[in-house]
């Protein structure tokens, strides 16, 4: 297409997000003020927690179970959630989610000074609470999902379905970006490890229960939708069995990769702060000293500052490559991270390069999402994404607990492992992996 053929609705933008955001109805802005405030909130904690729990008496293998819970919550949580919401309305649903995840910050904060309690004569550990509060802390993500798939699938031509979810993701990785660097401040102001995350779970909370509080006074949601209630496993085995061809290998590809990265990726903190050099790594540098915790959550922000700068270009060369390349760098970039950050020296800089690597995974993600909803039906691409992500999500539930036993074993024999099935993966992406129709045609 010319430049005079193209329209302005044609076109998305690096800052189109932004613009689009200040023009929205008011109950669509105050569900996004909301989405970015828990959106920092939780990458202000998630990332982390297996420190947390180090820290609090878990070994490797309860820090992997930890990993397979949250992965399980993530499989199963939309399903109930979407149930309850056609019950009571999506205002008091969101706003009872938002409650609930709100004292999941709570559970984690209190975690050390609940202790260990020991009922029926069985002690249980400090630990204990902190499954009790990622149940709770999942719940409000219950819901993003689907809407954001099935609006950016309206708003945008298929040739620029890419670039559509860039701008959607630059602004959600803005709060990813935050989140972090607020976390690593306070680290570095605090004396100890516990007494710098209890800070920031304090924070996180706060931000939950201002996002609690104006989501439920000001969000008018008597014109809202969900659509049908889940009809079952029934359902999802024939969505399965319709998936487009395109989807197939696409799904078989991403979960090995998922799987692989997900065996070791709530060690990645405990790498930076522990397993490096001994005891971790910090920065010295520009008159700052930084502990490896603190450290790390600067790492955070590197990794998110290359993801936002590179979402838009990575997306538009998708447009005069097609998206399989572009999916395909950032497959290899999860599959190789895992074991580069082993074997890394124990270097500030090095980690500061390494971490600038991993957010190209990010520059592949609006191609690879796509990817998924392009090749739907104009009226299936919520269904479609909904039986996709079930999928590779239920699959890929094990692989943290896996991945905890054999790190409690041998970290470099994990994350080599890890490695491997996700370099499967990229093979078979790169072999059987199918262009969305749009793109291959040039746009």
């Amino acid at each position: 297409m010319s430049g005079s053929d193209a329209t302005a609705d044609d076109g998305v933008d690096t800052f189109g997000s932004f613009r689009q955001f200040v023009s929205l109805r008011r109950d669509v802005l105050v569900l996004s003020v909301a989405m970015f405030a828990f959106s920092l909130a939780f990458q202000m904690t998630s990332r982390y927690v297996p420190e947390y729990l180090r820290v609090l008496g878990a070994g490797a293998g309860v820090i992997g179970l930890y990993g397979s819970v949250g992965n399980l919550i993530g499989a199963v949580y939309p399903y109930p959630g979407g149930a309850l919401s056609d019950r009571v309305g999506s205002r008091y649903a969101l706003t009872g989610f938002a409650v609930v995840t709100t004292l999941g910050f709570g559970v984690w904060l209190l975690a050390p000074e609940l202790g260990t309690l020991v009922v029926g004569g069985v002690a249980i550990p400090a630990w204990v609470w902190i499954f009790v509060g990622l149940f709770l802390t999942q719940a409000w993500k219950s819901f993003g999902l689907g809407a954001t798939f099935a609006i950016v699938k309206q708003s945008v031509p298929p040739s620029r379905l890419a670039l559509g979810f860039a701008s959607t993701e630059i602004f959600r990785r803005i709060g990813f970006l935050v989140g972090p660097l607020i976390a690593a401040a306070l680290l570095a102001t605090t004396a100890t490890f516990v007494g710098g995350f209890q800070a920031v779970l304090v924070v996180a909370l706060l931000f939950g229960a201002g996002a609690t509080v104006a989501q439920h006074v000001l969000y008018d949601a008597s014109e809202d939708s969900f659509g049908k209630s889940f009809d079952g496993l029934g359902g999802v085995v024939a969505d399965l069995r319709s998936m487009p061809a395109t989807l197939r290998p696409l799904l078989v590809a991403d979960t090995l990769i998922r799987f692989g990265n997900g065996m070791v990726y709530v060690f990645f903190v405990i790498v930076v702060t522990d397993f490096l050099g001994g005891n971790g790594v910090g920065f010295q540098g520009f008159g700052v000293s930084l502990r490896p915790d603190a450290f790390f959550g600067v790492l955070l922000g590197v990794e998110m500052v290359v993801a936002i700068l590179t979402k838009v270009p990575v997306s538009k060369l998708a447009e005069w490559t097609g998206l399989k390349p572009v999916v395909g760098l950032g497959f290899l970039v999860y599959a190789v991270f895992p074991v580069a950050l082993i074997n890394a020296p124990a270097s500030q800089w090095a980690l500061v390069a390494l971490f600038a690597f991993s957010g190209l995974r990010f520059a592949g993600l609006p191609a690879h999402k796509a990817l998924i909803v392009g090749p739907a039906e104009a009226d299936a691409g919520g269904r479609v994404t909904g039986t996709y992500y079930l999928v590779r999500n239920t699959v890929v539930i094990p692989s943290a607990a896996l991945g905890g036993w054999l790190y409690a074993g041998s970290p470099e024999t994990a994350f080599t492992v890890a490695t491997v099935v996700g370099l499967a993966g990229v093979g078979f992406f790169a072999l059987f992996g199918r262009e969305f129709e749009a793109y291959a045609r040039g746009g």
